[in-house]
C-alpha cells in the first residue's frame, strides 16, 4: 500500500511507536497514536481499548503499525483484522522504508542479544559500518533509513517478526525455540511460526542450530530466494555445509571454498579457537551456548563475505552486556557468576550446563508465568551442589528440585524483607559453596515479582557478592 496520503493509527508510544510517528510524518496524511498510558498519546486511558473508540478508529484507518508490546488480542488490533485493516510492525515498516544496507537477522527464545552485538562486532572488524537495532533497543526504523551505514545486525522478537511479511533478510538465524511467551502467541506452534517468519525469502543463507531440529524444520517450511543455502551450526564437528567446533577449534565448512570448488567437501577454514572466547567465561572456559552464539554470528557474517580474519578478531574483541553470565568475582576459590538475564528455563538449562557436575550453587526463583521446571532440573541436576531459591512463590522450583533432585539440599529465602533478599541468598549459597565450586545466578524466573527489572537483580546480586569478605 503507499504510505503518501494514508491514514495511519499508531499502537503504542514508546521507543518504537515514537520513531514510527517521526518517519511517517510528512508522508501519512493522519498519524493517531494510541496509548493507555502515555499522556500525550490522541488516544490513552481507557479510551485506548473502549470498542466504540475502537471500532471509530479502525474505521477510519488505512493502516494500523503495532508496537511489540501490542499483543494480537488487544483490542484495537483484534478489530484492525476484522475490518481487513493492515496491521504492520515496526520492523515491516522499517523494510518498506529502508535505504539499501541488507539486513543480517537474529531471533531465538535466547541468545539474540549476544549473538547480534557478537555480529556487529566482527562486522566492525570487517570495516563495516553497522549497527545493532531492533529488540537490543534501537529501532530497526532509525537505522534503516541511514544512508551511512553497510549493513545492518538485526535483533527480532516473536512479537515484532508477527506482523512482519515483506522483510526478506540477506541472511538470517533461528538460534533455538523453547516454549515462551505463549500467553501472548496462543499456542507453542503459533510462538514457532512467527520466529519462522525471519526466514522469508531469505538471500543468501539460512542459519539453524543443529541441536535444535525445530530450527531446521522452520527452514525446511520457508519460503526463500533461488539459491539461499541452509547452513546449521553445531558444537561438534561440521558437516558440508555447516559451521563447527572440531576440538578447541571453530571452522567454517559452508562459505570456506566457492560452491564448484572440486575440494569444498574435503576442507574447512579455521575462524577462531576457544582461547578467542576465554574472557566469556569463568574458569571452566566459555559456556556451550555462548559458542554457539559465536558460531551463528561467524555463519551470519560469512553469508555476507567477511573473511575468517575479522571474525576472529571480532570475537576476540566483544564483550558481552551485564548480566549475561558475567563473572562478578571468585573469593576463597568460588566463582561468583551473575546471569540474572537467564529469566526462563531454557536460559537457565543452558547457563547451567557451564558448571562441572556437582560443582554449582543455584539460585533460582521469581515469577513462574505458567512455566514448569521439571524439564530443567531433571536435566541438569547433575550439575547441583546446592539450590537457594527466592522470589514471591517459590513453590514452582522447590517442587522440581524435590522432585527430580531429592539430594540436593534446598535453601528457601523468605520473601518478606524484600530489600535483602539478594543479600539473604547470596550469604545462604556461600555458606553451600566449597572451593571449585560456581555460585550462580540464573533465575529461570521474571523478576518484577522482587525487583524493578532483571537488571535491577543482577545488580543486588553483584553488589551483595562485591561486599563479601
Amino acid at each position: 500500500m503507499r504510505l503518501t496520503g494514508a491514514r495511519v493509527v499508531v499502537a503504542g508510544l514508546g521507543v518504537t511507536g515514537r520513531a514510527v510517528v517521526a518517519a511517517l510524518a510528512g508522508r501519512a496524511a493522519t498519524v493517531t497514536t494510541v496509548d493507555g498510558r502515555a499522556g500525550d498519546a490522541d488516544v490513552t486511558g481507557a479510551d485506548a481499548t473502549d470498542p466504540r473508540v475502537v471500532a471509530g478508529l479502525v474505521a477510519d484507518a488505512d493502516l494500523v503499525v503495532a508496537s511489540p508490546g501490542w499483543a494480537p488480542s488487544t483490542p484495537l488490533l483484534t478489530a484492525a483484522r476484522q475490518a481487513e485493516v493492515p496491521v504492520w510492525s515496526e520492523v515491516e515498516l522499517a523494510w518498506r522504508l529502508r535505504t539499501g544496507a541488507p539486513w543480517l537477522a537474529v531471533t531465538g527464545t535466547n541468545g539474540k542479544t549476544t549473538t547480534v552485538q557478537m555480529l556487529a562486532s566482527i562486522l566492525t572488524a570487517a570495516g563495516l559500518r553497522t549497527a545493532t537495532v531492533g529488540n537490543v533497543g534501537t529501532p530497526v526504523l532509525t537505522a534503516a533509513q541511514d544512508p551511512d551505514l553497510d549493513v545492518l545486525a538485526v535483533e527480532l522478537s516473536s512479537f515484532q517478526l508477527h506482523h512482519t511479511t515483506s522483510m526478506t533478510a540477506e541472511a538470517a538465524a533461528v538460534l533455538n525455540v523453547a516454549d515462551d511467551h505463549l500467553d501472548w502467541h496462543g499456542s507453542a506452534q503459533a510462538y514457532a511460526a512467527d520466529k519462522g517468519r525471519i526466514y522469508h525469502g531469505a538471500q543468501v543463507a539460512c542459519v539453524y542450530n543443529v541441536a535444535d531440529p525445530r530450527t531446521e524444520q522452520l527452514v525446511r517450511d520457508a519460503e526463500v530466494a533461488d539459491g539461499a543455502r541452509a547452513v546449521g551450526f553445531t558444537l561438534g564437528p561440521p558437516g558440508p555445509g555447516q559451521l563447527g567446533l572440531v576440538e578447541d577449534v571453530l571452522v567454517d565448512r559452508a562459505f570456506h571454498a566457492p560452491t564448484d570448488a572440486p575440494d569444498r567437501h574435503r576442507t574447512a577454514a579455521e575462524l577462531a579457537t576457544l582461547d578467542d572466547l576465554a574472557h566469556l567465561g569463568g574458569p571452566q572456559g566459555p559456556p556451550p551456548h555462548v559458542v554457539a552464539n559465536a558460531l551463528a554470528a561467524a555463519a551470519l557474517a560469512r553469508a555476507h563475505g567477511v573473511d575468517a580474519r575479522a571474525v576472529r578478531e571480532g570475537l576476540r574483541s566483544f564483550s558481552a552486556d551485564a548480566h549475561r553470565a558475567a563473572v562478578v568475582r571468585t573469593l576463597d576459590g568460588v566463582t561468583y557468576v551473575d546471569d540474572s538475564k537467564a529469566t526462563n528455563a531454557h536460559a537457565a538449562a543452558a547457563s547451567l550446563a557451564a558448571c562441572a557436575p556437582g560443582t554449582g550453587v543455584w539460585i533460582a526463583g521469581g515469577l513462574a508465568k505458567g512455566a514448569s521446571f521439571d524439564d530443567l532440573v531433571a536435566g541438569r541436576a547433575d550439575r547441583l551442589r546446592a539450590a537457594v531459591v527466592i522470589g514471591t512463590d517459590p513453590t514452582p522450583f522447590v517442587d522440581a528440585l524435590a522432585r527430580h533432585a531429592p539430594e540436593v539440599p534446598v535453601t528457601v529465602i523468605d520473601p518478606g524483607d524484600t530489600g535483602t533478599v539478594m543479600r539473604r541468598a547470596v550469604a545462604a549459597a556461600r555458606q553451600a559453596a566449597r572451593a571449585g565450586d560456581t555460585v550462580l545466578l540464573a533465575p529461570a524466573g521474571a523478576s518484577m515479582d522482587q525487583f524493578a527489572s532483571y537488571a535491577a537483580r543482577g545488580e543486588e546480586f553483584a553488589s551483595a557478592v562485591r561486599d563479601l569478605t
